[in-house]
């Protein structure tokens, strides 16, 4: 009851004060400020708010007790769990179908459902690369992928060595590399296939690449792809990457 006559007193001292004192010397276009002490109901509410922030922060929803969103998401995990023990033995045919029907939830919205890029919106999977993509790469370079070997570094080649690297390269790696490409090699190897894992395979789609790309994200001249890590299990990621693999087949 005495919290209550208080709390009413305050307010009506908030609601009832009126703006009269001595004026403060500085104004700003004759709009100037009163000496006038804070009042304390004001004082009290900006107090307990501040008393409340702290609350909040470190002991009231959600830092350390029930949400909704925690539930979800623990839910989240247990059907992840319970999903990837499900298909941790699938064949090769299921994952390719697993891969299909992610593709077309996750991906086709930008990719197209036959994943050629909806005309150069995005990354045409039925062919590794294009002339232009890999003339980009060659001028800037390639970061986050985390291959051991390492982000790529911007000018490796410059002009028409680039030009021969790149035509090679987007018409599948086929025949003999230019003589160029031996600054390239070192990485990627003779064949432009990674070697085993230790750079882009750069003539195909293998698992290794879609799922750095998937987990990292990866940003291109065609644009930004976002990371999808969290979104998928191992599994669909495996199976995305089996689905882009066949294709380029």
């Amino acid at each position: 009851m005495v919290l209550q006559l208080l709390l009413l007193k305050y307010v009506n001292q908030i609601k009832n004060d009126k703006a009269d004192g001595e004026l403060v010397e500085d104004n700003w276009d004759g709009i100037g400020e009163y000496k006038n002490e804070l009042p304390i109901g004001w004082a009290l509410l900006f107090i307990a708010t501040i008393v409340w922030m702290l609350w909040y922060w470190f002991v009231g929803y959600p830092t350390n007790q029930f949400s909704q969103i925690g539930q979800w998401n623990q839910e989240t995990l247990d059907h992840q769990a319970k999903f990837e023990e499900a298909h941790k033995n699938i064949d090769a045919d299921g994952l390719k179908n697993m891969g299909e029907s992610v593709f077309l939830v996750q991906c086709a919205p930008c990719h197209g459902v036959d994943g050629e890029g909806i005309n150069g919106k995005a990354q045409d999977f039925t062919t590794r690369m294009s002339k232009a993509q890999v003339l980009d790469i060659i001028a800037n370079g390639s970061t986050g992928l985390g291959y051991p070997m390492g982000d790529m570094p911007a000018g490796m080649a410059s002009g028409e060595a680039a030009d021969k690297i790149a035509t090679w390269i987007s018409k599948g790696s086929k025949g003999d590399a230019p003589a160029e490409f031996a600054a390239c090699a070192s990485c990627h190897g003779a064949d432009a296939k990674g070697m085993g894992g230790m750079a882009p395979n750069l003539t195909t789609y293998t698992e290794t690449l879609v799922t750095k790309v998937l987990t990292t994200g990866k940003k291109g001249s065609i644009g930004v792809m976002p990371s999808f890590s969290g979104r998928l299990t191992d599994t669909q990621i495996k199976g995305v990457a089996k689905y882009i693999e066949s294709l380029g087949e």
